[in-house]
């Protein structure tokens, strides 16, 4: 019986946490909007901002309410996946940061898309997320707005803006990769497993 209201509880779709993603999935559209159509910087960083924090407090929220869903585990690293290629794409568009920088983040993402199919042909679901790749978005998600600021600004604001949202990008992208890496050997063990198995 426990058992029972424990799934039933992580089939929940209504939970605060994930009215919080959902939220956060909206502001994807906006962000773009306000910096690539309306041309307002200010509300461009505002929505990046809370969108960056919001991926830590939806977490927090799940844990400390034990609102933790199957759809929340899902739809935490949607937001995240689609604010990190909506916000690189568009700085790419008006010059805020290098292609190269973009290609950088993008081609780690590519390179686990394609373990995904494998991973579902063998019986396994992505893996699970890490903390290192945990702590590489969120300094990526922090460093974005701290990025468009400087962007959008002149003087001491833009060089303590460009010089902070620069160190934080860097070891985003670092940690990015080195999240990825780790993703990858997960990936090979399952192979390993799997081909073990069947000899």
């Amino acid at each position: 019986m426990v058992g029972g209201a424990a799934g039933r509880e992580r089939d929940r779709v209504l939970t605060v946490p994930n009215l919080i993603s959902f939220a956060r999935l909206a502001g994807v559209p906006l962000f773009l909007y306000l910096f690539l159509v309306a041309d307002r910087v200010g509300w461009a960083v505002t929505v990046l901002a809370i969108g960056g924090t919001s991926d830590w407090i939806d977490g927090y929220l799940a844990r400390r309410l034990g609102q933790v869903s199957r759809l929340g585990e899902l739809l935490d690293p949607l937001a995240d996946r689609l604010y990190i290629l909506a916000t690189l794409l568009a700085f790419t568009i008006r010059d805020v940061v290098p292609w190269q920088f973009t290609v950088a983040l993008l081609a780690r993402d590519a390179l686990l898309l394609v373990t995904l199919p494998i991973l579902r042909r063998l019986g396994h679901g992505p893996p699970p997320v890490h903390y290192l790749g945990k702590t590489a978005t969120f300094l990526l998600l922090f460093a974005f707005p701290v990025l468009l600021l400087a962007w959008g600004t002149t003087g001491a604001v833009h060089d303590v803006a460009y010089s902070s949202g620069w160190a934080l990008s860097i070891w985003g992208l670092g940690l990015y990769w080195l999240a990825g890496l780790l993703y990858l050997k997960q990936f090979l063990d399952v192979v390993k497993e799997h081909r073990l198995s069947t000899t």
